[in-house]
């Protein structure tokens, strides 16, 4: 019975080791301190679809996508720079009424929150590692504005682990 038991052991760390290497790799994001977000071994495109599809799967619409990664590019020439920070990178606008109603009712000055965004950014230097995250809303004020603020950044959190696999 106890080299069954070891076999089995064995088995199970075998089997979570290969689920494990299937599944997105997380990794260190390089993210400031105010952000969160995970790096997955993936194609960009892939991601960036999963990405959308948390926020849609939720019934937000996403207001606005920000091509950052293009505008760096476009302009890098007139601004005397010809590094190539990213190879591809996104930043998704949108809003929660529900959640944006509660986080104003409880301060009008949280406007400055909305539009919430997601982002996604590849970096020449890791491709096929694709970094997806957000700024984490400063969860400050009155009890009724932290609450708010915390159910903002807990939607964020939500998307970003959906999108990544998390």
């Amino acid at each position: 019975m106890g080299k069954r038991m070891t076999f089995t052991r064995i088995a199970a760390v075998a089997l979570l080791s290969a689920a494990a290497a299937v599944g997105p790799t997380r990794a260190q994001s390089g993210l400031p301190e105010t952000a969160s977000g995970a790096t997955v071994e993936a194609a960009y495109d892939d991601v960036r679809f999963d990405l959308e599809s948390a926020i849609v799967n939720r019934g937000l619409v996403i207001d606005y996508v920000s091509q950052i990664g293009e505008m760096l590019a476009r302009t890098g020439a007139d601004v005397g720079s010809d590094a190539t920070v990213f190879t591809k990178a996104e930043s998704m606008l949108f809003c929660s009424a529900r959640l944006s109603r509660a986080a104003m009712e409880a301060a009008p000055g949280n406007i400055a929150f909305c539009p919430y965004a997601v982002f996604l950014y590849e970096t020449p230097d890791q491709p096929g590692k694709v970094t997806v995250g957000y700024r984490r809303l400063d969860e400050t004020g009155s009890d009724a504005s932290k609450k708010a603020l915390a159910n903002v950044n807990a939607l964020l959190a939500e998307i970003v682990a959906e999108a990544t696999g998390e």
